[in-house]
């Protein structure tokens, strides 16, 4: 169901472009609601610098490392975001700068790669923004990066927006658009390979490998895999188990499992043989100085 869903709406066949056509009018209606909720909204100041990295469609874009890359070069920066599939709710203080506080069920997968990733960072999970920016002021924050924050539009911030590419232009339920960029709203526009560069960094490979993930739109990887004698993609944010992997592991005849980052620390403690393949950017210096030019002019005005 997961890859006829991502076929349609980033490389639709007759039917699928059939079908997306013929929901249009429920495609116009929701579009519509999300505009006047934008044209309700009043962007409100909270005391801090907000840079939010998200993109407009579903699925996977990037955003994870781009959050990573920019928030590393700040001494105290906080990275807030709902939480995605984690099996909990509310507000949780995944790593508070120095030491992560929970585990991956409650923090979710994205929020435990960022406590890896950039351990001086403080770490909020919540569903509630506000709240989780809060929360990052009292604890000392100078800057807050959210991570998928566009559509938060009562909240003054810098708005980053990864460009994907898609034949399939419409909104949802027609199209992969959850929103679109509206006229009057400001954002920064990125894309791959302009804006940022993906770089791989292969850990702990074996001769025989079994690639195992799940992430949005696996496909990404492609390009950048080694070798490998089989592949299994899992549902977005999937919690895997130590029986289903030792299962893939046998009748593969692997000798490890290769996992990117956001299956690793959810598996990490199982004892399995693992290969990891680490993604990280190579950040344009424009990208930077936007970033901190917006810092910069938001801290004078605290």
């Amino acid at each position: 169901m997961v890859a006829w869903i991502e076929r349609y709406f980033y490389a639709p066949t007759f039917v699928q472009r059939l079908l997306s056509w013929l929901l249009l009018p429920l495609s116009a209606l929701y579009c519509g609601v999300l505009y006047v909720r934008f044209l309700r909204s009043r962007p409100r100041a909270l005391g801090v610098p907000v840079v939010s990295i998200g993109n407009l469609t579903v699925g996977g874009s990037g955003k994870t490392p781009l959050v990573s890359a920019l928030a590393q070069v700040y001494a105290r920066p906080a990275i807030v975001l709902r939480g995605y599939g984690r099996q909990s709710r509310g507000l949780f203080v995944v790593h508070d700068g120095v030491r992560t506080l929970c585990d991956v069920h409650t923090s979710g997968d994205e929020a435990m790669v960022y406590a890896h990733k950039v351990p001086h960072a403080v770490v909020i999970v919540s569903e509630d923004r506000l709240r989780g920016i809060e929360a990052a002021i009292e604890l000392g924050c100078g800057i807050v990066f959210l991570d998928d924050g566009y559509s938060k539009h009562g909240i003054e911030k810098l708005d980053i927006l990864i460009d994907v590419e898609t034949p399939n232009s419409f909104c949802l339920p027609s199209g992969p658009y959850r929103e679109r960029h509206w006229s009057g709203k400001e954002a920064l526009h990125v894309r791959e390979n302009e804006g940022f560069m993906r770089r791989t960094h292969l850990r702990d490979a074996r001769s025989s490998m079994v690639l195992v993930t799940a992430i949005a739109r696996p496909e990404r990887l492609d390009a950048f895999l080694p070798e490998v004698c089989a592949k299994h993609y899992f549902p977005d944010h999937h919690y895997f188990t130590r029986t289903e992997l030792e299962a893939i592991l046998h009748q593969s005849g692997a000798q490890s499992l290769l996992v990117t980052y956001k299956d690793y620390v959810k598996i990490a403690d199982f004892g399995l043989s693992l290969s990891l393949l680490d993604l990280s950017l190579e950040v344009a210096p424009e990208l930077f100085e936007a970033v901190e030019a917006y810092r910069k002019s938001r801290s004078d005005k605290v």
